[in-house]
């Protein structure tokens, strides 16, 4: 062949363009570079491809998507690395170094994902047929894969396991982390939690139901569940989900969506698009939080999403971009009774958030309760004769099968005004717009007068800066120096609660004069702020950490928000001095309220009812998955209608939901008399602990009698020393009828003022949580059902 036609087919094999890779596999010392779309990993099948995503406005994510795109053209991701935090468009790659360690980096500066090197051994990453990215050895050995950290999906044989969840996007262009999580909780139940910006609460299965009534066992100790070929998913809780087109040879995926529920996909070939197959939850109103506060959720067939959500009279919508901020008031609520009157709306719930559950009470009896408490902004009425007064307005839904109504607190002089439909947004699940997550690094230029240019204009800026920030710091000086300004030290922490100074709170408490509590943590003193509020001030013993491990820890606990449990507003950490700030309980403690004969039979079983629901949110509900490990009646508040508040929870150590290990809480913690078995046997230390100590704080409320081990002295005359569990069950093994039993472990002070159904009931649940093996004891959740059912 002459040189003319070699230079021509050269020319021509230059100027076509290189094809895409197929490859399934990365080397060591090898990239994928987000500014070429081309270096992408395809699986040997070809379903699948993992590479850069584009989520933004040049912003980027390392994910695993379906390689086929859908009818619309878009592409299913099922996995990503860093969805809270996308990469540049420029410079930014993915890398397998030489020592086997994978890397992200944002525009070539910060690394903002890893996977550590372990062992010496030559790696590869490869992306196999199952969707799987696998990081592992020549001789197979897996040193990391993305099926052991789902994002929102499950793809068939990838299990979900007690140490992973699945978390929704928060829209469907927006692919941050959403406000729906799906795991297993504490007790082996796979559950689903609205984890919003302010409450958190468990939707799936109802939280009104124990785990038996919901077809769940809790007695398992696998927590896994698995979506296999032929459509079938399972869990080792006993729930299961078939797929309507159960079989082989479909593409299928298990997906936490955007609006709470859990949906099997399959990929319907002709139609080439994602049909639902199956779904956890078919009454997607029951969702919570899937309309926001002070809204109803309305099913509506036919109409997309099936739901629309509506602000319920007296209230409007706070942002139309964004459902779950809800509807707020515009109205100004009176505490006034002669001023409010009450609105119904027929058929419609509002889950939770109540202020206590009242049986046996008329409409006109809960109206007037209601009417008694300033915050009340409405009560639930049902048919059996079940009063509900609100707090919140959370979680509304209207059905026709809902037995029960809604009656609404609004200003009298307007009522008849608000009679009229109401303001409806729907819930807009296409949102087609693009999240703008701007990226604005440049490339570098090698000219040098320009490099000397841009040196002069940094030095200028970096002048400026400094500047601006010495008449900052000056301002904030001469801030603090004016008394009509807010007082020293008001930084507002990440949690929004107040950080106080030392000479505040000294001053607020007189010197630290009036001591109001004393324990192994620390004292408490009483004080008044300089808003005029009345405080708990607690000063902590041996409280060595630093400012940042500190405020970490104070504002995990200054997040939780329950009624049941005691409110901080503030901490001070200034030299050595480490102090919170709470709410003050005019009643004082429980152990208080016991030796000086204040309660009667109603109070002491409410407060066993609060506290217990107090203790449940911290196990299973909160943001935390906080073990109280010292529950006490010094612990226990009450409030000024006798009503408790835990106190003292998050100062033991805070657990990380899922794996509790012995050795992380290796010092025992705890009141002698109140420890469970657990701690002197040294098992693994679980929310069980609070459960026992619970239990004993409930037969110290029935008997009026202390528990310390092996200090009580029998009533019987022998004088026998013995533990509070051991006697109450003798008395209850030796007696012929149950109520010569309980007239004889009944604390004097009630004089044989009780309820026969709740002391029984009560009792009963008591030495369940005392039980010596921890399994055998019931959790605090399980508690509260038990409570209730009797109660209500």
């Amino acid at each position: 062949m002459d040189a003319p036609v070699l230079l021509l087919l050269l020319a021509l094999l230059l100027s076509s363009p290189l094809p895409s890779s197929t490859l399934d596999s990365l080397s060591q010392g090898s990239s994928l570079s987000v500014g070429k779309p081309e270096q992408v990993l395809i699986s040997q099948s070809g379903i699948f491809s993992a590479g850069f995503y584009p989520v933004g406005d040049n912003a980027y994510c390392l994910a695993i998507w379906f390689t086929k795109p859908s009818y619309d053209g878009k592409h299913t991701v099922v996995w990503m690395a860093n969805r809270n935090q996308p990469v540049n468009g420029n410079f930014s790659k993915l890398s397998l170094l030489k020592n086997g360690e994978l890397i992200l980096t944002d525009a070539g500066r910060f690394i903002v994902w890893t996977t550590k090197a372990v062992g010496v051994s030559p790696v590869r990453l490869h992306l196999f047929n199952t969707g799987n990215l696998v990081l592992r050895t020549s001789d197979g050995v897996i040193q990391w894969q993305s099926f052991d950290s789902p994002t929102d999906t499950l793809l068939p044989h990838q299990p979900l396991t007690r140490n992973t969840r699945l978390v929704s996007s928060r829209t469907k262009t927006n692919f941050f982390s959403g406000f729906y999580k799906l795991y297993f909780d504490n007790s082996n139940v796979l559950s689903l939690v609205f984890d919003g910006p302010n409450v958190s609460s468990v939707y799936w299965p109802p939280s009104w139901l124990v785990s038996w009534q919901a077809g769940r066992s809790a007695y398992n100790s696998s927590r896994i569940a698995l979506l296999d070929y032929f459509g079938y998913f399972s869990s080792s809780d006993g729930f299961k989900l078939q797929s309507s087109d159960f079989g082989e040879r479909v593409r299928r995926r298990l997906t936490l969506d955007i609006d709470g529920n859990l949906r099997l996909y399959s990929f319907e070939e002709e139609r080439n698009k994602w049909v639902v197959t199956g779904e956890a939850i078919t009454e997607q109103c029951k969702v919570h939080g899937i309309c926001g506060p002070n809204s109803v959720c309305t099913y509506v067939p036919g109409s997309g999403s099936g739901r629309r959500c509506s602000c319920i009279p007296g209230y409007e919508v706070k942002n139309r971009t964004d459902r779950t901020y809800g509807c707020i008031q515009k109205f100004n609520l009176s505490c006034n009774s002669q001023k409010v009157g009450f609105l119904l709306l027929p058929h419609v719930e509002f889950y939770g958030y109540d202020y206590d559950c009242y049986p046996n009470y008329t409409l006109q009896m809960c109206k007037k309760l209601c009417l008694e408490k300033c915050g009340c902004i409405g009560f639930q009425y049902k048919y059996d004769h079940i009063c509900y007064p609100k707090r919140m307005l959370l979680n509304g839904y209207r059905s026709p099968s809902f037995e029960g109504h809604i009656y609404l607190k609004l200003p009298k002089a307007s009522l008849l005004s608000y009679d009229k439909p109401v303001e409806e947004f729907m819930l807009d699940c296409s949102e087609n717009r693009t999240e703008q997550l701007v990226r604005t690094y440049s490339k570098a230029h090698e000219n040098g007068v320009l490099k000397s240019i841009l040196w002069f204009v940094c030095a200028i800026g970096g002048v400026e800066m400094i500047c601006i920030c010495v008449v900052c710091c000056f301002l904030m000086m001469k801030a603090q120096q004016n008394t009509n300004t807010d007082p020293p030290g008001y930084i507002l922490a990440a949690t929004g609660f107040r950080k106080f100074t030392y000479t505040e709170l000294k001053k607020a408490t007189r010197g630290f004069s009036e001591e109001i509590g004393r324990g192994g943590g620390g004292i408490v003193y009483k004080g008044v702020l300089s808003d005029h509020r009345v405080a708990a001030i607690k000063q902590l013993n041996g409280a060595n950490q630093g400012e940042a491990e500190f405020l970490a820890e104070a504002s995990t606990i200054g997040r939780l928000n329950h009624m049941n449990l005691i409110e901080m507003w503030g901490y001070c950490f200034e030299g050595k001095h480490r102090l919170l700030v709470y709410e003050y309980m005019e009643h004082g403690s429980l152990a208080q309220n016991l030796t000086s004969n204040t309660l009667d039979w109603q109070k002491r079983f409410n407060i066993a009812v609060g506290t217990a629901k107090g203790l449940a949110y911290l196990h299973e509900e909160c943001l935390e998955w906080v073990l109280h490990c010292d529950v006490k009646p010094q612990n226990i508040l009450l409030d000024s209608n006798y009503q408790p508040k835990v106190a003292d929870f998050g100062l033991s150590k805070l657990q990380n939901r899922g794996g509790i290990n012995n050795s992380r809480l290796s010092r025992i913690r705890g009141t002698r008399g109140y420890m469970a078995p657990e701690w002197v046997l040294n098992l693994p230390i679980t929310s069980k602990v609070d459960v026992y100590s619970y239990g004993i704080v409930v037969l110290e409320m029935i008997t009026g009698l202390r528990s310390v081990a092996n200090a009580i002295h029998g009533t019987d005359g022998i004088g026998e020393r013995q533990s509070l569990v051991a006697w109450v069950k003798g008395k209850m093994n030796s007696a012929t009828a149950v109520a010569s039993w309980i007239e004889e472990i009944l604390d004097p002070s009630m004089e044989s003022k009780y309820d026969m159904g709740e002391m029984e009931i009560l009792v009963s649940v008591a030495l369940q949580c005392v039980e010596l093996d921890k399994d055998e004891r019931p959790t605090m959740s399980q508690v509260v059902e038990l409570l209730l059912r009797r109660g209500c």
